[in-house]
Parts: C-alpha cells; sequence; structure tokens
C-alpha cells in the first residue's frame, strides 16, 4: 500500500478534554498488508493530532544496539492520547488498522544470551488462559508470559483473571493499564457467545451480550472478541443455520467497528468446525471486522484435505488456537508454513492443558514453534 497522507476531518481533545485545534502531527511509521492483524509492540505517540503515515527512514544510531524489522506501527489507546475509535475514523481504517505494529527483533538480544536462534518470528507467539492459564490471575498471567517471551494473551470467560462484563469503570482501567505496562499484550478476548439456535430470543439476547463484551474489550485494551458456532441443529436445514451464524455477525461487526474491534469466528462446534461452513458464515457475514480464529480441529482434513481447508480460509485468519505442537495427527508444521507464506503477522495462541511446571512447558512450546518455522 502506497505511503498516505490523511488528515483528521474533526478536531481531537486534549487532556482537559476541550477541542485541540491546533494539534501536532503523529508520525505512524508503517508498512500494510491486508491479510496481517494483531501486533504486539506499542510504539509510545503522545501528541494528538493529523496522522501521517509515511515509509521508515531510519538510521545507524536509531536502532540503538537492536536489529529493528519495522512491519506496522500498531497504535492502541494505551499508547495514544487519542482514543482508537476517533483514529480509526481520522485514518479511514478498516481491519487492517488495528493490526498495525511495530516488530522488535529479539536477535541482539538472543546473541547476548548466546542463542542459536536462526531469526526472528514474524508472527506471534501468545497464551488462551483455557485451559494452562484458567486460574492464573492477571499478575500471574503476565510473570508468566514475560518469563516464557510469550507476548500476548487472549482471556477466555470463567477464568481466574475476572475479566468481566460486570468490572467497574475504573476497574477495567486498571485492567488495561496493568498490560500497558508490561511486556504481555492483551490481544483479545474468548467468550462463549454463539449464534446457531433455533430458538430467536436466545438468539437476539446472545447478539445483545456480544455487545457488552466488545464494550469490556473496548475498555481493557483489547483488539477484538472471540466467538464460535456450537454445532448445526439437526431440526434446521444446514444451509439455514449458517446464514443466520453470518448475519448476526455482520450486525456484530458493525458495532465492533464503532468500538475499534474485530470479531474472531473460532472454527468450532460439531458439524459447524467444518471449513466450508466457516467460509459459508464468513461470506455471508462479508465484513471487514470479522474473520477466523483457526482452531486446529481434526475436521480440517476432512472433505478436500486439510491443504483445500486451509486456503478456503487463509485470507480470514484474525488468529489462530494451536493445541499440543508435539501431536502427529495435526499438520503443524504445514501450518505455520502456510501462515508465513500468507503472511499473517497475528498471534498464534497455545491453548493447551493445566500443568504443575507450566513455567517449563511454555518454555518447550515457544521452542517447538520456533522449530517448526525453522527459526532454531
Amino acid at each position: 500500500m502506497p505511503p498516505a497522507s490523511i488528515e483528521k476531518p474533526s478536531a481531537m481533545k486534549n487532556k482537559d478534554g476541550k477541542d485541540n485545534q491546533n494539534p501536532e502531527p503523529i508520525e505512524v511509521i508503517t508498512s500494510f498488508h491486508k491479510n496481517a492483524f494483531c501486533g504486539t509492540t506499542k510504539p509510545q505517540i503522545t501528541q494528538p493530532g493529523p496522522v501521517i503515515c509515511h515509509e521508515p527512514q531510519l538510521k545507524g544510531n536509531e536502532r540503538r544496539g537492536k536489529d529493528i524489522e519495522w512491519r506496522r506501527a500498531f497504535v492502541t489507546s494505551c499508547a495514544m492520547k487519542i482514543d482508537r475509535r476517533r483514529f480509526l475514523t481520522a485514518a479511514g481504517f478498516g481491519i487492517g488498522a488495528l493490526g498495525l505494529q511495530v516488530e522488535v527483533s529479539n536477535s541482539a538480544e538472543d546473541a547476548k544470551g548466546g542463542s542459536f536462534q536462526r531469526g526472528t518470528p514474524t508472527m506471534h507467539l501468545g497464551l488462551v488462559t483455557y485451559n494452562l492459564a484458567q486460574d492464573w490471575d492477571i499478575a500471574t498471567i503476565i510473570k508468566n508470559c514475560e518469563a516464557t517471551r510469550f507476548e500476548g494473551v487472549e482471556l477466555r470467560t470463567t477464568h481466574a483473571h475476572k475479566v468481566e462484563v460486570n468490572l467497574s469503570k475504573e476497574e477495567r482501567k486498571e485492567v488495561k493499564k496493568r498490560f500497558a505496562d508490561s511486556k504481555v499484550q492483551l490481544m483479545g478476548l474468548g467468550s462463549i457467545f454463539d449464534y446457531h439456535t433455533p430458538d430467536q430470543a436466545k438468539l437476539r439476547k446472545d447478539i445483545e451480550a456480544t455487545k457488552e463484551y466488545i464494550i469490556l474489550a473496548q475498555d481493557v485494551g483489547a483488539t477484538g472478541v472471540k466467538v464460535r458456532p456450537n454445532g448445526l441443529p439437526k431440526e434446521v436445514p444446514i444451509e439455514k443455520t449458517l446464514e443466520q451464524i453470518g448475519h448476526a455477525l455482520r450486525e456484530l461487526g458493525d458495532f465492533a467497528r464503532v468500538h475499534g474491534q474485530v470479531i474472531r469466528l473460532e472454527v468450532h462446534g460439531p458439524g459447524s468446525s467444518f471449513p466450508p461452513h466457516i467460509r459459508t458464515i464468513l461470506d455471508t457475514a462479508n465484513h471487514p471486522n470479522v474473520g477466523a480464529c483457526w482452531n486446529c480441529n481434526a475436521t480440517d482434513l476432512d472433505g478436500e484435505g486439510w491443504d483445500h481447508n486451509f486456503d478456503l480460509l487463509k485470507n480470514k485468519i484474525l488468529s489462530v488456537h494451536m493445541t499440543d505442537l508435539f501431536q502427529q495427527e495435526y499438520p503443524f508444521r504445514k501450518l505455520l508454513n502456510g501462515l508465513n507464506q500468507i503472511p499473517f503477522r497475528g498471534f498464534c495462541l497455545a491453548e493447551i492443558p493445566a500443568s504443575t511446571d507450566p513455567i517449563r512447558v511454555m518454555k518447550y512450546y515457544r521452542a517447538l514453534w520456533l522449530a517448526y518455522q525453522g527459526l532454531l
């Protein structure tokens, strides 16, 4: 995408909440890709004003001893005085803007520590609190992720982190600050809302509850909400159920866009996890803020096979859930190679069982994740 100079359509607010009629410009160093979402490292942007996007012009002394590979500038509400909604409106960005990021290479750090890591991954490794971290509070999540170089987390509902819609405004601000002050990105919230039910009252209730969760995600500094189908009712034609889910997601996509979020549809559920069905749902939704959460299911190999099913969804993938990488029944190396070829720049999230030795497990997991990419 060529460099762009984008002027803000209306005055932004200063620290006192008043209009700032003469704001200073923000420089956003970026390189875009249509399939890249959800970064980690946050640029320190503090002055409100017009957004100017251009390619980086870095000199040697600006690298500060690190091998810095600029991919994208990930502008988050915790790194800016501009709120996420105002920035996206000013810049005219859709879903891709939510994944803007700056990637800082760890190669210098690795070299200093005597690492034999061959290169820097362009994807990011994170954790789903289901189930390894289900009993961890926020402090423990951050501590353990930092200790093992996991870059982000998806907080699944009902777990010990207690990030739920009943949090007060002050509690939400505190959650946002704790992650912003850490090396761990709160990349998303994991809900269990689904939209396949033939009960229209329940369907409407789930849609409205999801909207509350989207607001929560915005308030705590996340970038999106994970939802799911959870089956195909036998009494309803499959095509009708898929269409209903798609229409629900389109409504939620509109709501998410207003709040600077994306909707990540997990490839999930008996029958509904078949990738061609997920593609039909996403085509029906037809919304830039709605995409897939690849889930590493056995059904990925069904039908015309893994390659065909991956190709159906690869341009819709916003995040990835991965189970234990040692399982030989699933082509994890092929998955990671395929993601790199897209190229995918988002989060691969470990969704693994609880352990009495979690730090050791997470370190092994990261090593195998790197090794499957030829980086270790």
